[in-house]
């Protein structure tokens, strides 16, 4: 189903309208108060400050998500998403009243408020998804909501930047931040209600208690575990993105508010477009490839922005979007930020849709929330982490770059967990990708632990990586000694089962002879080289 069909259906438009709202209502909270840190603090301090805000919205998730995954397995779901809206009205109009009279503490203190419903209602939002859409419409659901939150994040940060700026009056602050969430209140009663999936589950009071169940039933599934994991890292990055981005086109581009405006429409845009993308590219069921090629381009470019930094000369004079992007470091750093928030939407998309659809029915909001305290975690050791490299005297292009490193050994770990299968669904899609690879006949190629001999005609050097990403794991190529003796070629061999021969000694044969004997499936390019006509040539005897 298209996104477009999507948001006229019934089953996921208020949900999507209920949490679009809630989203804009809290993050127009936290960003108003990171503007009025950064414009009226600064400094390192203001920097501190920045990551501490983050911090305090996200620390609820971490003691509370146990109690509202809980609450939302027992009692119906679209029921406890209207109760949870209806007590948000009169948090944001404490976040009203602490904008307009430009408090800091107060804002605080209605950033936690958000954040504690936040927590409860998050597995509530995750959970209800796979309730109402089908599993094949799950990664389009989960673009919608995951852009959805970013553009929240944008529209968020420019309507409290230009409030802090232009000192807008009381009373329309307090209209617009209660009229948010009367109408998000008012979406959350169209929700179809989806009953209690676990009536007899007996809600835990001790929320310390709830969260270390949550963990421990969490990680015996351990591809429920990774996905969790992954997913971790990705609010992670974002979470530290936006938090170095006001300082970094402040005070080292030396950027107006325009500037900074202008770096979260990027993110937000490329957020959007890498979710699309993600979408379109997992057709019948989450396409896991796209996790690793997201996490090896997180890192890149993140990598990219930290290096820029440590370069910047900070302008003499304020400068606005349009002078930074006629400047060579402007469009390095807006080309860099698009292409991180595009390979976060593509590492995103498919990694937390395959976990909704591997939860157990009975047990799905509980394991969103188990998946939301990992997020907090990150989140809140990210926050942490900031402060400590802030005071240690690591700059924000050295954050960067610890950013973009943990984000290749993210990609690592990734694949390493996943093994030769996860490696053959990345090369698929490569293959798909870049060569418009349509395969045929995949029923007829030797079952997992069937014994056969492979001869296919030799077209490309791209052949052998194809045939890996379609063979069962226990397959193994002969390879002449003459290209495995290559430098280039030795680093794919250890990805593969691969045996050297010498073509032109038939008694090297019998080693192959004994392998197929024992149980495996052999691959043997019979040509020797590539073809020079487009049919087969010579086969060796």
């Amino acid at each position: 189903m298209s996104a477009t069909t999507l948001m006229r259906s019934k089953r996921f438009a208020p949900m999507f309208w209920t949490q679009f709202l809630s989203a804009l209502s809290d993050n127009f909270v936290k960003n108003a108060l990171v503007m009025l840190i950064v414009f009226q603090i600064g400094g390192t301090t203001g920097s501190q400050l920045v990551a501490l805000a983050g911090g305090v919205f996200i620390a609820p998730f971490f003691f509370l998500s146990g109690l509202g995954g809980e609450l939302a397995d027992r009692y119906d779901k679209a029921l406890m998403a209207r109760r949870l809206k209806l007590a948000e009205i009169p948090v944001a109009g404490l976040a009203a009243l602490g904008f307009v009279l430009h408090s800091v503490p107060l804002l605080f203190v209605a950033l936690g408020a958000f954040g504690v419903i936040g927590a409860l209602f998050s597995p509530i939002k995750y959970g209800i998804l796979p309730v109402h859409l089908e599993t094949r419409e799950l990664p389009a659901g989960n673009a919608l909501v995951e852009g959805a939150t970013f553009m929240a994040i944008l529209i968020g940060t420019i309507a409290g930047g230009f409030a802090v700026a232009g000192g807008v009056a009381g009373w329309p602050v307090v209209a617009a931040i209660l009229a948010l969430a009367v109408m998000c209140y008012g979406a959350s009663r169209f929700i179809p209600l989806t009953g209690e999936a676990a009536p007899h589950l007996q809600i835990t009071k001790n929320p310390v208690t709830s969260t270390v169940h949550l963990l421990r039933d969490l990680k015996k599934d351990r591809r429920i575990w990774i996905g969790a994991m992954i997913t971790s890292w990705f609010w992670l990055v974002g979470a530290v993105a936006l938090s170095l981005l006001p300082p970094l086109m402040k005070d080292l581009v030396g950027g107006q508010q325009s500037v900074i405006t202008l770096g979260l429409v990027i993110f937000t845009v490329g957020i959007a477009l890498g979710s699309g993308l993600a979408a379109r590219a997992s057709q019948m069921r989450p396409n896991l490839a796209l996790v690793p090629l997201g996490a090896l381009l997180m890192g890149l470019f993140a990598l990219d922005i930290g290096w820029t930094a440590t370069g910047i000369e900070t302008a003499a004079a304020p400068i606005d979007a349009w002078a930074f992007l006629a400047t060579t470091t402007g469009v390095r750093l807006s080309i860099d930020l698009l292409g991180l928030a595009i390979a976060g939407g593509l590492f995103i998309v498919p990694s937390f849709a395959a976990v909704q659809a591997w939860a157990p029915a009975d047990r799905r909001a509980r394991t969103i929330a188990g998946v939301n305290v990992l997020n907090a975690a990150f989140m809140t050791g990210a926050a942490v982490a900031l402060m400590g490299l802030s005071a240690a005297g690591i700059g924000l292009g050295g954050q960067f770059m610890v950013v973009g490193a943990g984000s290749l050994v993210t990609m690592a770990l990734v694949m390493r967990a996943w093994g030769r299968e996860g490696l053959q669904d990345l090369i698929l899609f490569l293959y798909r990708l870049f060569l418009n690879v349509e395969v045929e006949g995949r029923e007829n190629l030797p079952a997992e632990g069937e014994k056969a001999i492979i001869a296919p005609n030799h077209v490309s050097l791209l052949d052998a990586g194809l045939m890996y990403a379609l063979l069962p794991s226990h397959a193994g190529f002969a390879i002449d000694t003459g290209m495995a003796g290559k430098w280039w070629v030795k680093p794919f061999l250890k990805l593969a089962k691969t045996w050297t021969i010498d073509p032109t000694r038939p008694l090297g044969t019998r080693s192959l002879i004994n392998h197929v004997k024992d149980g495996e499936t052999l691959v043997i390019f019979p040509e020797g080289r590539l073809t020079v006509t487009g049919g087969l040539m010579k086969v060796y005897d």
